[in-house]
Parts: structure tokens; C-alpha cells; sequence
């Protein structure tokens, strides 16, 4: 198949997976109440379009959201290592948006700013705020490439994930709040975390899918690349802010949603190949769909409780991950 067949079949299985996410769930909407509402036919106070428009359509939303802007942030972050293992948690995203989260819990403080509650708001800043010190520590360094960026992101990750956790055993009595934080949720989206992921997220996207042929020719090395015009400099910068944000709207929207963006630019490369002009809406396509599908598995596998959706896409997460640096070194093998 073409890699536009590709894209345009990734694209409808995408519309229907998430169509027939808003049918399911403890109350089912029928394809007629959907047609109906679409409608407009059903009354302001009918249970099934409350259920539609309040909580499965945001819900949806933000879900594909989440998924295209991680799938995007790992796909300009892969290209920015030159390492197809790199995700957009690697250079403390996360861990930022964690930390930010858990100040919010354990002081109580009470913000909003644009509509954005303190806990979503924290979270940006927090991710935000990590990822700047990570450049900055990178841009203090002798060696100037995506290899300070790596080992800076992993020390500064793992000095705030420390800090997370003292604050978790600090207030015990909160640690279950922050904790399910950590795993993951679209349990309390609405109209305001899809708006948020949608804005962060398309932010990123756009910047990242307007780079498509300078992370092209980015891949050609260091020295082919400044010889063919491409600021290094300039361009690592703006493919860093431009997947900090993707990925701080979405951790602040669902919390830390894990593999999402290494699973879904793996499955599109396996495609559609290297090529970034298809590479990134291919892998924005399959990240929605992912966080949609395994969305509506979070909600009914142990129905009427509910999994977070962060354990669901680890357990898928970590066996591809296995896989990935098996088929790795197999091909490193053969090359000797």
C-alpha cells in the first residue's frame, strides 16, 4: 500500500474507532441516538445526548489528542537523537509535570489562569520548567549535540522523579491523589482538557510537521546537515519547544500516558518508512487511535471500576520496547 493509502486508512480507522467509543461504555448510545443527536432531534435533557456531548465526546477528544501530540512529540524527539528508542518523556517532560502536580496536592493551592485549573496549570509550567533547565545544563556542556540533551534529560528526570517521591512519602495521606495522577486518566476529561491538549498539542504538531524535511535532512548527520544550510543550533531549539509543549498539554490534560509516542512513529516507520513528510500525520493518526482504543478498554475491561489508561498502554508499552531492542541488536549483529 501507498503511503498515502496508508495515511487515508489509518485516518477512517481512526473516525470509527473513535465513533464507537462514544457508544460504549455503562450506558450504551445506539448508532440511532448518535444519528439522532448529530441531528439534532433529541431533546436538551435526553440522558443519551447529556451522556454524548458532556462526557464521551470530550472524553474522545482528548483522548485522540493526548495520542496524536505524544505520538508527534516522539517522533521530533527520535529525529532530534537520531535514536528510534527516544519517547517525549525522555528529556523530563514528565517528571516536571509530576513534580508540578504534586506541589499542587500537598499545598492545596488554588489557581486558575485562562480556565486552566492550578493542578493542569502546575503540570505545564512544571514540564515546562524541567525541560528548560535540561537545555540549559545540555548548552553548558562541552559537547554540543543531542547526546548532552540525552544524559542531561535522564540526571534532571531522575532528580525530580526523587523529589516526587520523597513528597508522596512525606504526605502519605496525599500520595494516592498524586499516584493516580501518575498512572494515567481521561477519567475527568472535559470540554477544558480537550481544549487545553488540543492547543498545546496542535502547537507542537504544527511546528514538528512544518520541520518534516529539515528532520530529513537533520538525519544525514551533523556535518551534512550545516553543509546543506540547516542551523543546528536554532533547529534543536525548535524541535525541542515544540515537543515540550505538545507533550506538557497532554501530560496536563491525562496525566503520564507512557509509550504512546515510541510504539505509534514505530508502527508508522514500519509503513511508510523514514521519510518525515508521511512519517509524522501517519504516527499522529495511529497515537490518536492507540490512546482512543485503549481509552475504551480502561473503561470496560473491569467495568464499572475503571483501569488507568497509563497501565494499559505500559503493558503494551514494555513488550514492544523488548522487542524493539532485540530487533535492534539482531541488526547491529548482521553488520558485523
Amino acid at each position: 500500500m501507498s503511503a498515502r493509502g496508508c495515511i487515508i486508512v489509518s485516518a477512517l480507522l481512526m473516525i470509527v474507532v473513535a465513533s464507537l467509543s462514544t457508544m460504549i461504555g455503562a450506558t450504551s448510545v445506539t448508532f440511532a441516538d448518535l444519528l439522532a443527536i448529530l441531528q439534532g432531534e433529541l431533546p436538551a435533557d435526553n440522558p443519551q445526548r447529556i451522556i454524548f456531548l458532556e462526557l464521551r465526546l470530550p472524553r474522545v477528544i482528548t483522548a485522540a489528542m493526548v495520542g496524536a501530540s505524544l505520538a508527534a512529540s516522539g517522533v521530533g524527539f527520535q529525529g532530534l537523537f537520531r535514536n528510534p528508542l527516544a519517547e517525549p518523556y525522555i528529556i523530563g517532560a514528565s517528571s516536571g509535570a509530576s513534580l508540578g502536580v504534586a506541589l499542587v496536592v500537598v499545598s492545596g493551592l488554588q489557581l486558575s489562569f485562562f480556565s486552566l485549573g492550578a493542578t493542569a496549570l502546575m503540570a505545564i509550567v512544571g514540564a515546562v520548567a524541567v525541560v528548560m533547565l535540561v537545555v540549559a545544563i545540555a548548552s553548558a556542556t562541552s559537547i554540543q549535540s543531542a547526546s548532552s540533551l540525552l544524559l542531561a534529560g535522564i540526571v534532571v528526570s531522575s532528580m525530580v522523579s526523587a523529589i516526587v517521591s520523597g513528597l508522596m512519602f512525606i504526605f502519605d495521606q496525599r500520595a494516592m491523589v498524586i499516584l493516580s495522577w501518575l498512572m494515567g486518566s481521561l477519567a475527568s476529561a472535559q470540554w477544558g482538557s480537550a481544549a487545553l491538549v488540543t492547543l498545546f498539542g496542535g502547537i507542537g504538531m504544527t511546528v514538528i510537521g512544518l520541520s518534516a524535511r529539515a528532520l530529513d535532512v537533520y538525519s544525514l548527520g551533523d556535518v551534512s546537515a550545516q553543509s546543506l544550510g540547516l542551523p543546528l543550533r536554532r533547529f534543536r531549539w525548535l524541535i525541542i519547544v515544540a515537543a515540550s509543549i505538545a507533550t506538557a498539554g497532554a501530560v496536563a490534560s491525562s496525566g503520564i500516558i507512557g509509550f504512546i509516542g515510541l510504539i505509534a512513529p514505530h508502527l508508522a516507520r514500519m509503513l511508510v518508512g523514514a521519510k518525515h513528510a508521511v512519517l509524522i500525520p501517519l504516527s499522529i493518526l495511529l497515537g490518536a487511535t492507540l490512546v482512543i482504543v485503549a481509552d475504551v478498554l480502561a473503561r470496560t475491561v473491569i467495568a464499572p471500576a475503571e483501569l488507568p489508561v497509563g497501565i494499559l498502554t505500559a503493558i503494551l508499552g514494555c513488550p514492544f520496547f523488548l522487542w524493539l531492542l532485540l530487533s535492534n541488536a539482531r541488526s547491529e549483529k548482521g553488520m558485523q
